[in-house]
């Protein structure tokens, strides 16, 4: 019996089927450890491209660093002020909180949770 499953690691998630073996009576369990091909199977997906550090507008907040994009606590047409959380990127097992710079609101985010950016790359639009 095949069973599909999503496993999520470091953030990025694998869709994968396991199929269940029922062991034989005297039967070592590595007996079956050989993975079974499966052509349903699909492979895993391409690692995303960075975001690149396009020439970010007025009241883009940018990333600080490279990273992967692991939060963002504001929506568009949400009212935020100078200081407040818009983004929070993971570099190195370490979380940096992006900061607004502006006051205003939301007006569009350019990126999503799980994607990797480079150094520069606008985020969130505040206006």
């Amino acid at each position: 019996m095949l069973k599909k499953f999503r496993v999520t690691v470091d953030g990025r998630e694998f869709d994968v089927v396991v199929e269940e073996i029922a062991e034989s009576h005297g039967a070592h369990p590595a007996a079956h450890a050989q993975p079974a091909a499966h052509p349903s199977a699909q492979p895993p997906a391409a690692p995303q491209a960075p975001a690149p550090a396009a020439a970010a507008g007025p009241g883009a907040q940018t990333a600080p660093l490279a990273g992967l994009v692991v939060e963002i606590p504001v929506a568009v047409g949400a009212s935020v002020a100078a200081g407040d959380v818009v983004a929070v990127i993971e570099a190195m097992k370490m979380k940096t909180e992006v900061i607004s710079r502006a006051t205003g609101v939301v007006r569009s985010i350019a990126v999503t949770v799980g994607q990797p950016v480079e150094a520069g790359a606008a985020l969130v639009v505040v206006g």
